[in-house]
């Protein structure tokens, strides 16, 4: 996206934090995996990283963000497809494009590809983590939802609670698709229409 690609490099300060912020969570996720979400506490991941228990949380404010760790990135990317779109085109279609396109990528925040079966198993075993993903999704409306307004959307908490619930539904279904080992590349492909479809309905029904 043009908005991330203008940002200034961050400084040395901010790369260490950002890497010791990342192995972190690839520690604690590796033990979530082996182990389980419930089973391992904060203290052993701490031990794990070789940091102190209040350095995981200066970077993580609960547990469960230790393995949602790429949130802030999902909300600055679904943000900016918002607030950064071409004339002409609508924030519904905006972010459809941008979810097509992390699709096409395998990217990590789109989740449809079989190496991320286990990860959500390890959601579907802890309704920690299920409750923590319902509420990130619900801080992601909110902040598209925030996008959608600034840049004169009518009806802007409304479109955007409808795109939300649109990709959400297209999502759930292709996760489910995933677990039950059907062809992961079936499953992209029709996720991808899947996609075009729902939002451009919501597009439709909004105006913009």
């Amino acid at each position: 996206m043009n908005g991330v690609d203008q940002q200034p490099a961050p400084g040395r300060r901010e790369r260490k934090k950002a890497e010791l912020r990342t192995r972190i969570s690839d520690v604690a996720t590796a033990l979530f995996l082996e182990r389980g979400f419930d089973a391992v506490s904060v203290t052993e991941i701490a031990e794990a990283a070789d940091v102190a228990r209040p350095t995981v949380f200066a970077h993580f404010a609960r547990k469960e963000d230790l393995l949602f760790d790429r949130y802030p990135e999902a909300e600055a990317l679904v943000v900016t497809a918002v607030t950064d779109r071409p004339a002409g085109t609508s924030a519904v279609a905006a972010l459809s494009e941008l979810m097509i396109k992390l699709a096409d990528e395998g990217h990590p925040l789109s989740t449809i590809r079989s190496r991320f079966a286990a990860f959500w198993r390890l959601v579907e075993s802890s309704r920690a983590l299920q409750s923590r993903a319902r509420e990130l999704l619900d801080h992601l409306e909110q902040a598209i939802a925030a996008a959608m307004e600034a840049t004169g959307v009518p009806d802007a908490r409304l479109t955007a609670a409808l795109a939300v619930a649109a990709y959400r539904t297209v999502h759930l279904e292709s996760i489910r698709r995933i677990l039950a080992g059907d062809d992961e590349a079936e499953v992209a492909a029709d996720h991808r229409t899947r996609i075009g479809s729902a939002l451009a309905r919501v597009t439709s029904g909004a105006g913009r």
